[in-house]
C-alpha cells in the first residue's frame, strides 16, 4: 500500500522492485513516476522511428478506464527500462520513456519509437499485468480485514469459538492457511464473554462460522498465488531474442487469467459467507423494523451471475476487469457486514463498549465514576456486562472512530448503518491511509498474542512422548542386536549430502529430495535414504568389502498422510564386496526375517523378485529398453492401485501400447511359493527361458531359494512378478516385506542388490546388497499392539523409588546415591503424604519403594515395599541396598 508521504515511485532502479501497491498509487494519482538515474544511461537518444502499435495493446487500451490506463503505462514504462538495462543491444528511446513518465498515458506514447519497444509492449502484456496488480493490491489487505470482520460478527452473533478449533496436523490433514486463520480469529476474540456464551449455538450459526477458516484460507491461498505471479511479471525484463521474433504475451495473460479466476471463485465464496454472517448478526437485533430494513440493505441476488459474468469473457482484459469489479463488490459486502455487526454491538446494552484509553480487561468498567451509592450500583451493573475480546475491542474502536470521526452515537437506525457501510467500504480501499493502520493493527493483535498460541511442528513430522520412546528404544535394541549378531559394524553419515551425490539415483522419486539453500558455495540436499550415502562412503574411502548397519533419520519432500512422513527413521543393513553368488543376498534376507520375528509384530510376508527377470519380462512384452525404468515405476504402484489405473498411466503418460500393457498385466499376476513359481517359469516353452537376462536371474534365484529353505526362512517368501521397486539403482534381487495384520501400514521393509551404485562415484564396481526397515511403520504396529493388550507402557526403567516422608533432601541424597553406586536404577521423592509416593510408583510402574519416615529414622531402619504385591518389610538401614539387590536378582 502506498504511503501518503510517498509522492513519487522510482522506476528502473537497480535492486528496486515495482510493487502492486506502487502501481495502484500511480493509477490513483497518489504518486507520480520518476525514472532512476541509472536507468537513464542505457536509453537511446536517437530519433524515434514510429512503429505499428501491437494489435493486442491497441485493443486492450480502448477498454480501459483512466486509472487502469495509468497503471498500464507505469507497467510498460518499467518493462522498457528493465529491458534496456538488461540487454546492451536493446533499443529503447529516451523520448518514449520521457513521454510515458510525463503523461502516464500509453496512448500519449504511441506510436512506439523502435521495433524493440514494440516487441516489449507485445511480449510483456502490460495491460493484463497492470490489471492483475490492481487486483492484487486490493485483495491482499482484504485477506486480513475479512478475518477481523468475521471475528467481529462472531461477537455480534454470539457464535461459538469452538468453530475455530482447527488443529495443526503434522500428518498434513489440515491446511496451514486454514489453521493459521482459525488461530488468528481465536486470538482476536480472546477474553470475550460473548462468543461461546450461548448454550448450544443454533446449527446454522455453528455451520456458518465453521466455514470461515476453510473459505478464508482458500481466499488467502489464491491471493498469495496471484501476488507471487504479479511480482514476477512486474519486475522481469523481456528477453528480445531474434529481431523478427514477436512474442504476443498471450502466455503471461493466460497465466494471470487462471490465477485471477481462481481468486474470483474464492471471492464468490467469501461474498456468500459474508452475507450469511451479516444475516446471523441481524437476528440478534430485537427491533423488528430495524432488522427488516437492515436485511433489505444487502441482497444475495447481487451474487447471482457475478462469477459467470467474470468467466464468460474470452479476452484476458475483460476477465481481469471482471475480477477487479467482483473484488470491489466483495469490499462492499464486507463493509456492510462490519456495519451490521457494529450496529448490533452498539445497540446491545448488555455489552460493555470499549473506550479509547481504557484497558478492556474482562470485568473492567467503562462507566464514569458516580457519587455515593450510585457509584457502587453502577460498578455492580457494569461488572455484569458482557465484554468483547481484546482484539475485537481494538478493531471495533478503529472502525467506530473511522465512521463517527470520534463523535458519540445517539441511536442506531438503518440510515446510519447504511452510512457506516459506505464509509467502511472507502476505508477498505487501498487509497485510504486508514486501511494500512487497520491491517497493521490486526497483525499486531494476532502477533502480540503469540504467547497464547500453541506452537506447531512442520507437516509430516512428529513428536514422540515418553511411552512412544520406550517402545522405540526397545525396538532399536532388538534391531541393533540382530545386526551385531551378523557381524555388522555401525556407520554414521551426514544428514545432508552434496546435491550431485543424490541426483540421478532415485528415478522419478528424485523430485522428493529436499534441497537446502546455498550456504558457502555448495549445493546440498537432505539425504533421501541411507543407501546412497553408504555407497558414497565406500567409494570415497576405497573400501572393497564392508558389512555395516545404520539407524538414522531420512527426509522426503512428500505429501504427508496417515503413516507417511517427511522425516522418519530408516534402519539399514548392507553388505558390500565380492562374494559367491547369492551369499550376501541370502544373509540380508535372513537378517530381515530375524528382525521381523524378534520384533514380534505378527504375520508378514516378503515379496521377492529379480530386476533382471523384470527387465526380461518387459523385453518379452515389447517395451523399449529406454523405457524399462519408467515402466517399473508404474508397475511399482500395483500394491496401491488397480492394474486398470496403472495401465492408464502406462498408455496415456508413458506411451506404451494397449497390447503391450495388457501383456504386462498378464505376466505380473504371477505370484506364489518361490520354488513352485520358479518351476513354472523354467518349464519347457517358457518365454523367460528364451531371454538371456531372465535365465541368469532364474539361476541365481534357485541358489537363493534353496539356501533360504535350509535356513527355515523360505516360508515367509512370496515370489511376485509384480514387485518392481522403482528406484533406479537396483540391479538384481529385490524384495519388500508387507505386514498382514489388522493395522494398515503397507510395506514395512524393502531392499535389493545394487551392483553399480558404488561405481557411479568411483568408477570401481563394488557389488552390494542391502535392506532398509521402515521402522516408523513397525512402531505404528507395536504401539497398536500395546493398546490392544491394554498394558501399561513403562517410560522409565526405574527399579526403586526412595520415598522420604518429609522434605529432608540430605537424607534422600544419601540413600539414593548408595543405590546408584550399586548399579540400581532409582529415583527419589520428597513429600509427607505416603499416598502420593505410592500413586507415583504405581503410575510409573516402579516395582520397589524405600519408605523412610520419623519412626524409621529413630530405629535406624527403612521399609521395603513390593508395590505390586502391596507388602512391606522393615530392614536395617545398613542392609537395605543388599536386600534390594537380592530382590532384584542383581549380582
Amino acid at each position: 500500500m502506498a504511503s501518503a508521504a510517498a509522492a513519487t515511485v522510482t522506476l528502473g532502479g537497480k535492486g528496486a522492485a515495482l510493487s502492486p501497491a506502487a502501481v495502484y498509487a500511480l493509477s490513483s494519482g497518489l504518486a507520480s513516476p520518476t525514472i532512476d538515474a541509472s536507468a537513464q544511461k542505457p536509453l537511446s537518444t536517437r530519433t524515434p522511428s514510429p512503429q505499428e502499435t501491437p494489435a493486442s495493446l491497441g485493443a486492450a487500451l480502448a477498454a480501459l478506464a483512466p486509472a487502469e490506463s495509468r497503471a498500464a503505462a507505469a507497467v510498460l514504462l518499467n518493462k522498457l527500462l528493465l529491458t534496456a538495462s538488461d540487454s546492451a543491444s536493446a533499443l529503447v528511446t529516451a523520448a518514449t520513456a520521457a513521454r510515458l513518465a510525463e503523461s502516464l498515458d500509453v496512448a500519449a506514447a504511441l506510436p512506439l519509437g523502435s521495433r524493440d519497444e514494440a516487441a516489449v509492449a507485445a511480449a510483456s502484456a502490460p495491460v493484463a499485468v497492470a490489471l492483475a496488480a490492481l487486483i492484487d493490491c486490493c485483495a491482499a489487505p482484504l485477506a486480513r480485514v475479512a478475518d477481523a470482520v468475521a471475528a467481529l460478527s462472531c461477537e455480534a452473533a454470539r457464535g461459538d469459538a469452538a468453530a475455530f478449533d482447527v488443529p495443526a496436523s503434522g500428518d498434513g490433514l489440515s491446511s496451514k492457511d486454514e489453521a493459521d486463520i482459525a488461530a488468528d480469529i481465536k486470538m482476536l476474540v480472546f477474553g470475550s464473554k460473548l462468543v461461546g456464551s450461548a448454550s448450544g449455538a443454533p446449527a446454522p450459526a455453528a455451520a456458518t462460522f465453521a466455514k470461515v477458516p476453510t473459505v478464508n484460507g482458500i481466499f488467502r491461498e489464491a491471493v498469495r498465488a496471484l501476488h507471487a505471479r504479479v511480482r514476477i511479471e512486474l519486475n522481469a525484463p523481456v528477453k528480445l531474442g531474434k529481431r523478427d521474433a514477436r512474442e504476443t504475451g498471450e502466455g503471461k495473460e493466460e497465466a494471470l487469467v487462471v490465477l485471477a479466476t481462481q481468486l474470483a471463485r474464492a471471492v464468490q465464496a467469501m461474498c456468500k459467507l459474508s452475507v450469511a454472517r451479516a444475516r446471523l448478526c441481524m437476528e440478534s437485533i430485537t427491533d423488528a423494523e430495524l432488522r427488516e430494513k437492515l436485511t433489505g440493505g444487502v441482497s444475495i441476488d447481487d451474487l447471482k451471475g457475478m462469477l459467470d459474468r467474470v468467466m464468460i469473457d474470452s479476452d484476458a482484459v475483460s476477465v481481469l476487469k471482471g475480477v477487479y469489479n467482483q473484488l470491489l463488490k466483495f469490499r462492499d459486502f464486507l463493509a456492510w457486514e462490519a456495519a451490521v455487526a457494529m450496529a448490533v454491538i452498539e445497540g446491545d446494552s448488555s455489552i460493555e463498549k470499549p473506550q479509547a484509553g481504557l484497558d478492556n480487561e474482562v470485568g473492567s468498567s467503562a462507566e464514569k465514576p458516580q457519587a455515593g451509592g450510585d457509584k457502587a450500583k453502577a460498578d455492580k451493573k457494569s461488572k455484569k456486562k458482557k465484554t468483547l475480546g481484546k482484539g475485537t475491542s481494538a478493531v471495533l474502536m478503529l472502525l467506530r472512530d473511522h465512521v463517527t470521526n470520534g463523535s458519540a452515537t445517539a441511536s442506531v437506525n438503518s440510515a446510519l448503518v447504511a452510512e457506516w457501510g459506505t464509509s467502511l467500504s472507502l476505508l477498505f480501499d487501498p487509497k485510504c491511509s486508514g486501511l494500512e493502520s487497520l491491517v497493521e493493527k490486526v497483525k499486531e493483535i494476532v502477533e502480540s498474542n503469540e504467547v497464547r498460541r500453541l506452537p506447531k511442528i512442520p507437516k509430516g513430522t512428529r513428536d514422540f512422548g515418553k511411552e512412544q520412546m520406550a517402545i522405540r528404544e526397545r525396538a532399536f535394541s532388538i534391531i541393533t542386536s540382530v545386526f551385531k549378531m551378523h557381524g555388522a559394524t555401525a556407520l554414521d553419515t551426514p544428514v545432508f549430502e552434496l546435491r550431485e551425490t543424490l541426483m540421478g539415483k532415485y528415478g522419478e522419486d528424485s523430485k522428493l529430495i529436499y534441497d537446502l539453500a546455498d550456504q558457502g558455495g555448495e549445493l546440498c540436499s537432505l539425504r533421501y535414504d541411507l543407501t546412497v550415502p553408504f555407497a558414497r562412503y565406500v567409494a570415497m574411502n576405497n573400501i572393497s568389502a564392508l558389512k555395516r548397519y545404520q539407524i538414522a533419520k531420512v527426509y522426503r519432500r512428500d505429501n504427508p498422510s496417515k503413516g507417511r512422513y517427511r522425516e522418519f527413521y530408516q534402519c539399514d543393513f548392507d553388505i558390500a564386496g565380492v562374494y559367491e553368488p547369492m551369499e550376501p543376498d541370502f544373509e540380508v534376507i535372513k537378517v530381515l526375517t530375524e528382525l521381523l520375528n524378534q520384533l514380534d509384530i505378527g504375520t508378514y510376508e516378503i515379496k521377492l523378485n529379480h530386476r533382471k527377470l523384470l527387465d526380461g519380462m518387459l523385453e518379452i512384452c515389447g517395451v523399449p529398453a529406454q523405457k524399462f525404468r519408467t515402466v517399473c515405476s508404474s508397475i511399482d504402484k500395483l500394491d496401491k492401485q488397480t492394474f486398470e489405473q496403472v495401465k492408464k498411466e502406462l498408455v496415456d503418460e508413458k506411451g506404451i501400447s494397449n497390447e503391450t500393457a495388457d501383456e504386462i498385466g498378464n505376466l505380473v499376476k504371477t505370484r506364489g511359493p518361490p520354488l513352485e513359481v520358479l518351476l513354472e517359469l523354467r518349464k519347457e516353452g517358457s518365454k523367460f527361458m528364451q531371454n538371456e537376462g531372465s535365465v541368469v536371474a532364474l539361476n541365481e534365484l534357485e541358489i537363493l531359494f534353496k539356501a533360504l529353505e535350509k535356513a527355515n526362512a523360505l516360508d515367509r517368501i512370496v515370489f511376485d512378478l509384480s514387485l518392481a521397486r522403482g528406484l533406479d539403482y537396483y540391479t538384481g534381487v529385490i524384495y519388500e516385506a508387507v505386514f498382514k495384520g489388522s493395522t494398515q501400514v503397507g510395506s514395512i521393509a524393502a531392499g535389493g542388490r545394487y551392483d553399480n551404485l558404488v561405481g557411479m562415484f568411483s568408477g570401481k564396481q563394488i557389488p552390494a546388497v542391502g535392506v532398509s526397515l521402515g521402522i516408523e511403520r513397525v512402531f505404528a504396529i507395536m504401539e497398536q499392539q500395546e493398546k490392544e493388550r491394554n498394558e501399561m507402557i513403562r517410560a522409565t526403567e526405574t527399579e526403586v523409588l526412595v520415598s522420604i516422608l518429609g522434605k529432608d533432601l540430605t537424607l534422600a541424597a544419601e540413600l539414593v546415591s548408595e543405590l546408584w553406586s550399586a548399579g540400581i536404577k532409582a529415583e527419589f521423592k520428597l513429600t509427607a503424604r505416603v499416598t502420593n509416593h505410592i500413586k507415583y510408583a504405581l503410575q510409573s510402574g516402579i516395582p520397589w519403594m524405600v519408605l523412610v519416615g520419623e519412626s524409621e529414622l529413630q530405629k535406624g531402619s527403612v521399609k521395603l515395599k513390593d508395590v505390586k504385591a502391596n507388602q512391606e518389610e522393615e530392614v536395617d538401614r545398613k542392609d537395605f541396598v543388599q536386600e534390594l539387590k537380592k530382590r532384584l536378582s542383581k549380582p
